[in-house]
This record gives C-alpha cells, structure tokens and sequence, in this order.
C-alpha cells in the first residue's frame, strides 16, 4: 500500500447518530461498522491520499497511539478485502450515489443513476 494513494469508498453508507454504518438503498436496512472502519469508509471520497488520512487521524489525538499507521493500514486492508474500499494512483471522482450519505441523497436520483452505472453493492 503506497501512501500517496488516493483512497475511496464503493459502497453507500449512513451517519446517524455519531455512527457510519453502510446501507441499502433498496430496503433501508444498515450495518454498523465498527469505528475505526467507520470513520475510514466516511472520509474516503476520493480526494486525499492515505497519508492525507493518517495525518488528519494523527491530528485527532493530543498525543497519537504509537500504532496509529499500523492500525489505520489494518483497517484500509480490512475494507479493500471486503470490497467497500478500493486505492487509485489518481483522484476520483466519487458517483453522486457514493458521495454523501444517503441520507443527503435523492433516493429517487441515486437509484436511477445506480441503474444507469449497472451498481449494485459490493461492486468494487
């Protein structure tokens, strides 16, 4: 994993309540993800890069775990393998459906333009 990838999220998530959970858009179910998966999966919008993202993470803690880069390539590899998070050697550009939580969403819109993409979860 090269840090000056950019990272970002294929799947469509929730945050309601403090929490990141990822969500179907057809039957409004979720699944809570834990934290640290949480807070990856939010902030991968395809417009920073993995060091961009240890740093932010490093800035939260007046003093950072010592483990914090091992911790946060943990949770990138967790996610890449379970095809909710991919890395680009490039920016991305996220669809409108991945971009905002869908609760920000035109559920309308982001189904239609699902469709049109051939998106379906997991897609990655």
């Amino acid at each position: 994993m090269q840090l000056n990838q950019y990272f970002y999220r294929c799947c469509v998530f929730t945050r309601n309540n403090g929490k990141v959970a990822l969500a179907d858009i057809y039957s409004s179910s979720t699944t809570d993800l834990e934290e640290w998966l949480g807070i990856a999966i939010s902030l991968a919008d395809g417009q920073h890069s993995l060091q961009e993202f240890i740093d932010y993470m490093k800035n939260q803690y007046p003093s950072p775990p010592e483990n914090i880069e091992e911790t946060i390539s943990s949770v990138i590899e967790r996610l890449i393998d379970g095809k909710m998070l991919l890395l680009s050697d490039t920016a991305v550009e996220l669809p409108y459906y991945l971009a905002s939580p869908i609760e920000e969403l035109d559920i309308e819109k982001a189904k239609e333009l699902m469709q049109k993409d051939g998106y379906s979860s997991g897609s990655c």
